[in-house]
């Protein structure tokens, strides 16, 4: 990739594309450092032990910590751009009349999605902020009242859409997509954090005899984390091509093409749904603090909580299950069978209509299994390696973080290389 960026950069309109990428997310993370009026940001240490922060934290780039203008990042744009996209599935009838409108359809569902974005951006910041405020014992917020937990919702809440805009502008000016683009410069914004406090527990802070050991144990760490890498590229890559063959009256000569599907289907969607099933009760049970002792309470912090077995495993589980939903939502059999007939199109051997649509759900089912068995894997080994060896979580690379910045890389390695074609064959037309 990086070979493809050198190349880039000699190409003028090319590189204006990556400098405007590269001022928008150095407003991103400038954005990142102030923090909203009326917050001790110091109180959220206090916090930091619960394990949540880490979590919440993985996709702003160390604005929760700070309790910036931007510590709500893009997830509640995501999770309305989630939930506006499953009402699509015949559930509001309206919003399946839109998604087959075009161009006029999607701005419609666009716009519901920014409004959905405001009322969910509001209610989990005044969550959130309340949640914190209690575990940091009433001291996050100066002066609590309704005025103040108000103002901080507007202050997260303008953040967020700011943050949505600045994406917008990165897809249709600059380079990727500007959404995934900004949760990857945030990941990767926490690694020297990460890599200063690996470095201060495991060189500086170590004895002359365990100094080797450590080091050693670092070296280690470093192959395995380049082979999951490796790993997770190739998967990510990985597709199974199911052959097209099209009518003489459709195509014009009986050609045939295929069809690419994706091992993993479901992309990195069934993680985030994971992570928002467990972060959900663990807010949630933050306004509960004063019940810490109960058993009923520490029955639920066990579960929910990924430092823990039990928690890790119940993740892994809905990681699974999520898969197989969301890969059905992605690639609709019925509609796929009935887009091949509109076109002419049909899979050798395979009868159109009801016969397509059962061969297609089964094509699905194992392409699931295999994608389940994969995000459950990648997810689980970077919570398990830092629950055995006492990595520190500021480094966040757990299995969301590195399916999003593989995910981003590929994805931004294969549009340049796409712009550097197009130029070539425009230059070669001329």
């Amino acid at each position: 990739m990086l070979g493809t960026i050198r190349d880039a950069l000699k190409v003028k309109e090319i590189r204006k594309k990556i400098l405007f990428t590269l001022m928008l997310l150095v407003i991103y993370r400038l954005g990142s450092q102030i923090t909203v009026p009326g917050v001790n940001a110091a109180a959220m240490d206090k916090v930091g032990s619960t394990g949540l922060v880490p979590l919440l934290d993985t996709v702003t780039g160390g604005g929760l910590s700070n309790y910036s203008i931007f510590s709500m990042g893009v997830s509640p744009f995501i999770t309305a751009q989630i939930v506006v996209q499953l009402l699509q599935m015949d559930i509001v009838p309206k919003f399946v009349e839109w998604s087959k409108q075009g161009e006029v359809g999607r701005r419609k569902l666009n716009q519901v999605t920014r409004y959905l974005t405001i009322v969910l951006g509001f209610v989990q910041s005044i969550g959130i902020t309340a949640g914190f405020n209690t575990l940091s014992g009433l001291g996050l917020v100066k002066s609590p009242n309704i005025r103040a937990f108000v103002t901080i919702g507007i202050i997260l809440t303008g953040g967020t859409m700011l943050l949505t805009w600045i994406g917008e502008q990165i897809t249709d000016k600059g380079l990727g997509n500007g959404v995934s683009v900004i949760i990857f410069a945030g990941i990767i914004a926490r690694f020297p954090s990460g890599i200063k406090e690996i470095y201060r527990d495991y060189i500086t802070n170590s004895s002359s005899a365990d100094l080797a050991k450590n080091i050693a144990f670092l070296v280690g760490l470093v192959i395995i984390i380049l082979i999951v890498v490796q790993f997770v590229t190739y998967v990510q890559q990985a597709s199974r091509r199911i052959p097209i063959q099209y009518t003489r009256r459709a195509a014009g000569s009986g050609s045939e093409s295929f069809l690419p599907l994706k091992v993993n289907v479901a992309g990195v969607i069934p993680v985030i749904f994971a992570s928002s099933f467990i972060v959900t009760p663990q807010t949630i049970l933050m306004a509960f603090q004063s019940h810490s002792g109960d058993q009923w309470y520490q029955v639920l912090t066990e579960i929910f909580s990924m430092q823990t077995t039990t928690g890790s495993l119940l993740y892994t589980l809905l990681i699974v299950l999520f898969t197989f939903f969301y890969a059905f939502v992605q690639v609709n059999p019925e509609k796929l069978a009935e887009n091949l007939q509109k076109q002419g199109a049909y899979i050798p051997g395979i009868w159109p209509g009801n016969e397509t649509i059962k061969f297609m759900s089964g094509v699905l089912m194992k392409l699931s299994t295999v994608g389940a068995m994969f995000l459950g894997l990648v997810s689980l080994l970077p919570l398990l390696a830092a629950n055995l060896f006492n990595l520190p979580q500021s480094i966040g690379l757990g299995g969301t973080s590195l399916l999003i910045i593989v995910g981003v890389a590929l994805e931004m390695d294969r549009q340049l290389r796409g712009l550097l074609m197009k130029r070539e064959y425009v230059g070669f037309i001329r």
